[in-house]
């Protein structure tokens, strides 16, 4: 399940505003004002954009309240970085997570 920087920044702002509490709605505006305030402009109808994007991808859920429509996340955190760790492993290690673990230890090494 592959995300784009944005696409990132996005579902990192709808996790941090819901980390008080699950069931809070969560608008396109909401999402732009907590980007804006951590330094990320974008355009409102960018975010909508790529909000829907996630809503296909079913990382997103979108719903109706009245007539605003309000999103909220499929998974955690955790549960999309497990994700992403299994198909980065199956993509570059055929499945293989020692072999990933090691490749990654010895990147950390390189980097000393």
């Amino acid at each position: 399940m592959a995300c784009g920087k944005l696409e990132i920044d996005i579902l990192n702002s709808v996790w941090d505003l819901t980390s008080e509490e699950e069931n809070t709605d969560i608008s396109i505006q909401d999402v732009v004002d907590n980007l804006s305030s951590n330094g990320v402009k974008r355009a409102y109808t960018t975010i909508k954009t790529v909000m829907d994007r996630l809503t296909a991808k079913s990382i997103l859920v979108r719903y109706k309240v009245g007539k605003k429509f309000f999103y909220s996340a499929t998974m955690n955190r955790d549960e999309m970085a497990r994700d992403c760790i299994k198909e980065i492993s199956e993509q570059f290690f055929n499945g293989n997570s020692s072999k990933m673990i090691r490749f990654i230890e010895n990147q950390f090494e390189l980097i000393k």
